[in-house]
């Protein structure tokens, strides 16, 4: 199995968590394909993709409040998000779902483009934000809301309580507030209030992240093709002794056992954990 089919077979088995990674890290290799500026050495992201702050963009490009959460203005953007969305994404799916981690994403990164849109649009200043940072911040503080005692082994440091790294990622985004990036500030601290604003509503019975995963499932199922198996008349002879009933129980096969053994390593030990047999294995019953 050659390095691109494990890819595919890692993005196929993964969590939410790890194709929102794929996504992001797809994004930005597209990016430096089409809109790096190599003479000039920047990232020139079009209006239909980047978030802008000009009416005459959002309004007519509503997209754009999601899909600037999936591109990055350089490689330390990016690599530096991903390792926070994975630390993140690791708890929130402590306590959480899959369903609810997208949800929380997409939202969080429709929620922070919004108050950024209006904020730039009452000072007065025209300008476009990418960046996955928002988004992310929304994950880390929901976890935070909901568990701040939470003891995480950093290296070098032991044990530190999740509230302490957080706060020190929001109070770094204060102090840069008017600095530099101040729209990226914005958007940073509205996706933490709001990731703060999920878990309490979700603890009072209202989770926000349903409609989200509705509209996608109906969006996959749209497109998801169904097997067709032809119409079978089925006979039934009511005068075979009872003795001779077929069970009811399902047994598993001996491949689908081995599946569910190799899937339960993974969620034990990681992906990495496999053995190229197992991998290959895994990659050809998945096809």
């Amino acid at each position: 199995m050659n390095i691109i089919d494990d890819l595919k077979l890692q993005y196929k088995v993964g969590s939410v968590a790890f194709r929102i990674i794929y996504w992001n890290v797809g994004c930005f290799l597209l990016s430096l394909a089409f809109f790096y500026q190599y003479s000039g050495g920047f990232f020139s992201f079009p209006s239909w993709i980047a978030l802008s702050t000009d009416p005459a963009n959002f309004a007519v490009k509503p997209w754009t409040f999601l899909t600037y959460a999936f591109f990055h203005d350089g490689f330390w953007h990016l690599l530096f998000n991903m390792m926070v969305l994975n630390f993140s994404s690791q708890l929130f799916l402590t306590y959480f779902t899959q369903k609810q981690l997208l949800g929380s994403y997409i939202l969080g990164a429709v929620f922070a483009g919004l108050v950024f849109v209006i904020s730039y649009y009452i000072l007065g200043i025209n300008t476009s934000i990418v960046g996955a940072s928002a988004a992310i911040m929304t994950i880390l503080v929901a976890v935070t809301t909901y568990q701040p005692l939470m003891n995480v082994r950093m290296l070098l440091l032991g044990n530190v309580k999740l509230w302490y790294i957080t706060a020190v990622l929001l109070i770094l985004d204060l102090m840069q507030f008017r600095l530099d990036n101040m729209g990226g500030h914005i958007s940073h601290l509205s996706g933490a209030f709001f990731g703060f604003l999920y878990i309490k509503l979700l603890e009072n019975g209202t989770d926000l992240s349903v409609g989200v995963t509705k509209i996608i499932d109906l969006f996959v199922n749209r497109f998801k093709k169904s097997p067709s198996t032809p119409f079978k008349k089925v006979h039934k002879n009511y005068n075979r002794p009872s003795e001779q009933r077929t069970s009811k129980i399902v047994t598993k096969t001996k491949s689908q056992q081995q599946i569910d053994e190799i899937l339960d390593k993974i969620s034990q030990s990681g992906y990495d954990s496999l053995s190229k047999e197992e991998k290959d294995f895994l990659f050809k019953a998945g096809n």
